[in-house]
């Protein structure tokens, strides 16, 4: 594979955005350096990505210059310890069964140790569900108690969760209520490229976000960015290719967006799932990990739905400053640090033991580097 389309080649000419060059060297200079290849560094923007490339090696693979970088696409990665602490004291009460999925049974508050799994052991009503209307079946199966499902995710997974409360609402059942952790993957993506130490050249758009909100949804990274952008599916070959294709559009310096993943993608996305996710929420400023409050970002309930709001339930208040904790989950979300160049990867931080949510998920870049090992 390594000597396919996509070699170090590919990376002559000049980046279209500005961070690597590709300016000829005077000549009497050493002919290492007019040989040598500026480094390009492309940033995946989704968990199943991470793993895919670092399950299969694709780093290792790729030509020197060529660095793939984990942005924030992993839904769980991306929620601060502070949200976590407001979870984890909402466990607490007699009367809640906190249901989720099972990334977030480990995931650690400010205090290390503490997660929804310890709890569980401890007492507290908290069950493992793999879809909203798991946990909408609990509630009727258990009417004294009032159940609450974490909805976490991107726009993959928030038609599923608006269509569970609509079915609560239609099924009248009042013991149900979502606690809405849902984001949106552009604001993050402008917050990151707002960033004056912001280091990439392109972006492989995540395939199952770009299923909901189809190739529109990505249009302006090479429109108002000119960053050059595609939209990928999962499997290796998929990665190669959409790498091979971001690196033509770099050396030729003409950025666009391309869709790769077709065969799931289309350009105006899902319209009945956009149709379900407008019903249900509406934009309201998120805490990201990493990346501060970020403006218009989450995903509220509508106060059409009011009843079945957790935060409005329950008067859960989210903070909008992230504390600092030993965890440098948010350098590696931004594609700044290398997972195994954080000073507690596989010491102090196993997935047996972490100390933050990127070496819990089943999509975080530590967890990934662990279980597979890294290029750096």
């Amino acid at each position: 594979m390594r000597s396919g389309n996509c070699t170090a080649e590919e990376t002559g000419g000049s980046a279209v955005n500005g961070h690597a060059s590709g300016r000829n060297v005077p000549d009497g200079q050493n002919p290492d350096a007019r040989s040598a290849k500026p480094s390009v560094n492309l940033m995946e923007v989704c968990g199943t990505h991470t793993m895919s490339i670092a399950k299969a090696g694709i780093k290792r693979i790729l030509p020197e210059n060529i660095r793939l970088l984990s942005g924030p696409g992993c839904p769980v990665c991306v929620t601060p310890a502070d949200v976590i602490d407001q979870i984890l004291k909402l466990s607490s009460r007699q009367d809640i069964m906190i249901t989720t999925y099972g990334d977030m049974f480990r995931v650690p508050g400010s205090a290390r140790g503490d997660n929804l799994a310890r709890r569980k052991a401890l007492g507290a009503g908290v069950e493992m569900v793999y879809s909203p209307v798991d946990a909408i079946r609990i509630a009727k199966e258990n009417p004294a108690l009032q159940v609450v499902f974490l909805g976490i995710g991107f726009e993959t997974t928030a038609p599923g969760t608006a269509a569970a409360i609509l079915l609560a609402k239609e099924e009248k059942v009042m013991n149900f209520s979502v606690l809405s952790l849902l984001k949106t993957v552009e604001p993050a993506l402008r917050a990151l490229m707002a960033d004056p130490d912001f280091n990439v050249q392109g972006f492989l758009c995540p395939g199952h976000v770009a299923t909901i909100i189809g190739e529109e949804g990505f249009r302006y990274l090479p429109e108002e960015f000119r960053m050059p952008a595609v939209i990928s599916g999962f499997e290796p070959e998929d990665i190669i290719l959409s790498v091979r294709n971001l690196m033509r559009q770099i050396r030729s310096g003409e950025p666009r967006l391309e869709n790769e993943y077709t065969r799931a993608v289309a350009p105006e996305g899902n319209p009945n799932a956009l149709e379900i996710m407008r019903k249900c929420f509406e934009p309201c400023d998120a805490l990201w990990r990493g990346l501060g409050l970020i403006p218009k970002s989450g995903l509220g309930i509508r106060k059409e739905y009011g009843e079945y709001d957790a935060a409005r339930r329950f008067d859960i208040i989210f903070p909008e400053q992230e504390t600092e904790t030993a965890c440098r989950c948010g350098e590696v979300i931004q594609g700044k640090l290398d997972p195994v160049k954080c000073p507690l990867f596989g010491t102090a931080c196993t997935p047996d033991d972490p100390v933050g949510p990127c070496m819990v998920s089943s999509e975080g870049a530590c967890a990934a580097a662990f279980k597979y090992g890294s290029a750096e």
